[in-house]
């Protein structure tokens, strides 16, 4: 993966912190829910095979997007949005749960936004292939940008500073879990066949900007054409056909399989029937791009496209939405 789409955390904690890649322990008793609990607001995907994979021209060949393969996917349910700071804030209410960013005492903020108080934060580290990164002292999802920033204007926007294991919390706690690729990709193609983005082949249709990614030169100048510049609300833009929102840009989405350009190669059974990736892995699968992706350098925004992190990791660009 380049280090440009999510860079990795690498499990080095604060001084006093004491974290590992494997997440902390739940510490909470998710709550009984009766499944009318747990669907409602929830979008209904139906079973059946879907094309699952891309053959673009300008993919990423390390990525393993291809080859392009007839999938079957079992019913299932799905957030039609990501997981919002309200939604999150709840949990945490409920809950008690600090995030892994709470726990090692810094995440990773894109560099244009870090000011004032977050300014004097940076911590002595850098992101070689990608310097618009910065490790910020005291960021996470309710200082997305670090010590000085706060959420009270974006409770509809994406939950972001999220490890893996945040996510897969959060999801314990719904009485949901994340989604496999497969599911994640079927549901955001929105019923389309082999279409580029969620809405078809067309970036921008009849001029339209029809999700949140970056406009300009990447990283000096975002023009914000499509309405912002970082993460816009999750209900923002048209939904695609199943009726789900912003499964091209605003925030990466954690899957649940671990990562592997290769796994899904080989024609076995096990990789075309609702195939929940290798057993093992370094990394796990995102999705989705961001509003940071820009076709000059990470067009990953295409349906098609992945990419993977640690599951320490945590970033500003890094969301997740939840199935049943």
């Amino acid at each position: 993966m380049s280090s440009c789409c999510s860079p990795s955390h690498g499990g080095e904690p604060a001084a006093g912190g004491t974290v590992t890649s494997a997440g902390p322990a739940l510490g909470f008793e998710p709550p009984r829910r009766t499944r009318a609990e747990v669907i409602r607001g929830m979008v209904a995907v139906p079973e059946g095979p879907f094309l699952m994979g891309g053959d673009d021209p300008d993919a990423f060949p390390d990525d393993g997007e291809g080859p392009v393969r007839e999938v079957f996917v079992s019913a299932f349910h799905i957030d039609p949005k990501a997981v919002t700071n309200a939604q999150f804030a709840a949990f945490v209410k409920a809950t008690g749960y600090r995030t892994e960013a709470e726990r090692f005492g810094w995440s990773f903020v894109f560099a244009a936004f870090v000011t004032g108080e977050a300014a004097h934060r940076v911590l002595n580290a850098s992101v070689p292939q990608a310097p618009w990164w910065l490790p910020v002292e005291g960021a996470d999802w309710r200082h997305p940008a670090g010590p000085g920033t706060g959420i009270g204007d974006k409770r509809n926007h994406p939950v972001v500073h999220v490890s893996w294991a945040d996510a897969n919390a959060y999801a314990t706690w719904a009485g949901k879990r994340l989604p496999t690729e497969a599911e994640w990709e079927k549901a955001a193609r929105g019923g389309l066949r082999r279409a580029r983005f969620p809405w078809g082949d067309e970036f921008t249709p009849r001029g339209q900007h029809r999700c949140n990614t970056w406009q300009g030169e990447f990283p000096r100048r975002n023009t914000g054409l499509d309405g912002y510049l970082s993460t816009a609300p999750v209900d923002a833009f048209r939904p695609n056909g199943y009726g789900l929102f912003n499964t091209s840009g605003n925030v990466w989405e954690w899957c649940a399989d671990w990562f592997s350009a290769d796994w899904h190669a080989p024609e076995a059974a096990h990789t075309r029937r609702d195939p929940a990736g290798p057993g093992t892995g370094a990394s796990r699968v995102m999705r989705g791009g961001s509003y940071l992706c820009h076709e000059s350098y990470c067009n990953r925004y295409r349906v098609a496209a992945r990419t993977s992190s640690t599951p320490d990791s945590s970033t500003g660009h890094l969301g997740f939405r939840c199935v049943a």
